[in-house]
């Protein structure tokens, strides 16, 4: 199945979408992680969302493939413009309301949509994420990113991580080997497919203006703001959470925390999958589950 490109406009930003699928069938938007593209949704696990019957959406984020891109280390944009963009990508392919599969970065926009706009939301899927709105006292303290993390990014260039020794993002070998090796740290303990994520490293290179502004911006935009004064407890979407057991940047607590204070939600643990997108030996898995919990098949 080949998807279908556009581009919306979102404020000052011009977007790159893609669907797959039949417009008149349930949508469901995917919002990625930070320093991601759409690439990372692959083609086939879209694919088959939309073989089973679901309209499936996914753009690049500002500074991310064919989408608006500001200089490095100063985005023109911020968190609520993420936000913001998500709902101007449904507008502009003309969906009053979708389901929301947010992951990481994603997820947080996806639990601010569900607050903030909940009458564009017909569920919530949340997966590697964390609750993006402080907690209430019942909340336990949230453990921390897994020390490997740190012991990862602190390794020199010719170890495991090129990244944290300064990489030449205009050099494509190196940018391409740099995202592998960052996949691979926050990988969990199912078999890492460095091919695989070589090839997506590759698409996602070619069709990002600036790969320096990718690595860096999102990290600046989404932690600006003022802390919420909304609580998950006030999301009325139908959730579901799925969240690695061996992620190492929110352990599986993190999942658990959301599962518990948004009224209903339902909590799958995916094994051995860690900080990541859907890995492919759980593809049965998660799409069964995101199928059921959007309608069925």
């Amino acid at each position: 199945m080949t998807p279908r490109e556009r581009f919306v406009l979102s404020r000052a930003a011009r977007l790159c979408v893609e669907t797959f699928g039949s417009p008149g069938d349930p949508a469901i938007l995917l919002l990625g992680g930070a320093a991601s593209t759409l690439d990372f949704w692959e083609d086939e696990f879209c694919a088959r969302l939309a073989d089973a019957g679901r309209h499936v959406i996914r753009y690049d984020q500002r500074d991310a493939g064919r989408s608006t891109s500001s200089p490095p280390s100063a985005p023109a944009y911020t968190g609520a413009d993420l936000t913001a963009d998500a709902l101007a990508v449904l507008d502009g392919v003309g969906v009053a309301a979708a389901h929301l599969y947010g992951l990481s970065m994603g997820g947080g926009i996806a639990q601010e949509i569900a607050l903030e706009h909940p009458e564009r939301v017909a569920s919530l899927v949340l997966e590697s994420t964390s609750p993006a709105v402080p907690g209430g006292p019942d909340r336990p303290p949230l453990p921390p990113p897994e020390p490997r993390l740190a012991e990862a990014f602190a390794a020199d260039a010719d170890a495991t991580d090129a990244a944290a020794a300064g990489t030449d993002w205009t050099d494509r070998e190196a940018a391409v080997g740099a995202m592998v090796e960052t996949e691979r740290a926050f990988a969990g303990t199912l078999p890492f497919d460095a091919g695989q994520m070589r090839r997506i490293a590759a698409r996602a290179y070619d069709r990002t203006a600036d790969m320096a502004a990718l690595q860096t911006n999102h990290w600046l935009a989404a932690g600006d703001g003022e802390p919420s004064s909304r609580r998950l407890g006030e999301i009325a979407a139908p959730t579901l959470v799925l969240h690695g057991t061996a992620d190492p940047l929110f352990p599986l607590a993190h999942g658990e925390a959301l599962a518990a204070e948004i009224p209903g939600a339902r909590l799958v643990p995916l094994p051995g999958a860690g900080h990541q997108y859907p890995p492919e030996p759980l593809w049965d898995l998660v799409i069964g589950e995101v199928l059921a919990h959007t309608g069925g098949p």
